[in-house]
């Protein structure tokens, strides 16, 4: 019965604390939300930040306002995003080094090169940035922040974001070239 319900009506149940389509909604949404945490964070953080997202969505499920298709998803990875921030600002993850111009004469990946890159090598390479560079490379890249949202929830300048952002990329883009370079072998 509640594998058939659509989120609109998942949700309306949820709010009544029904336990089973509690229940629904975490086997629903939780290798989401994880995959998504574990985007900002490390792998044990990542299933802590699910936990604690998908509880938070079941306590405030009450206020969430349904869209259309997709909107329940697209409340709960926010509330994940949010709390994936909190985590890294509670590192002081602050400050940002002098450097903050990075001139990055590696060209961009063309769309044939990015074809040839198997994706689990470039979630590995996304992971293996630092905490702030794929914090900030997945909010502008993937979620579609702008700079200045990226600065006012990291707690940092948006010429910060803008250098640790140029910084990811050309680190991004060196071992896509070392990559290509080495399958050319």
């Amino acid at each position: 019965m509640y594998k058939e319900l659509d989120e609109q009506a998942l949700a309306r149940t949820c709010s009544q604390r029904d336990r089973k389509a509690e229940d629904e909604l975490y086997r629903r949404y939780a290798v989401r939300v994880y995959a998504l945490c574990r985007r900002y964070l490390g792998d044990e953080e990542a299933k802590d930040i699910m936990l604690e997202t998908l509880n938070q969505a079941l306590d405030k499920i009450d206020t969430y306002i349904y869209t259309g298709k997709g909107s329940l998803y697209g409340w709960i990875s926010r509330i994940a995003i949010n709390k994936a921030i909190d985590q890294i600002r509670r590192r002081r993850w602050r400050t940002v080094p002098l450097d903050l111009w990075v001139w990055d004469n590696i060209p961009e990946p063309t769309e044939d090169e990015m074809e040839q890159i198997p994706k689990e090598k470039l979630r590995e390479w996304i992971a293996g940035l630092t905490e702030m560079r794929r914090a900030v490379f997945n909010m502008y890249c993937i979620d579609g922040y702008s700079h200045q949202e990226i600065a006012k929830m990291l707690g940092i300048t948006e010429t910060g974001s803008t250098s640790i952002l140029a910084k990811a990329r050309k680190q991004l883009k060196d071992k896509i070239k070392r990559y290509l370079k080495e399958q050319d072998r």
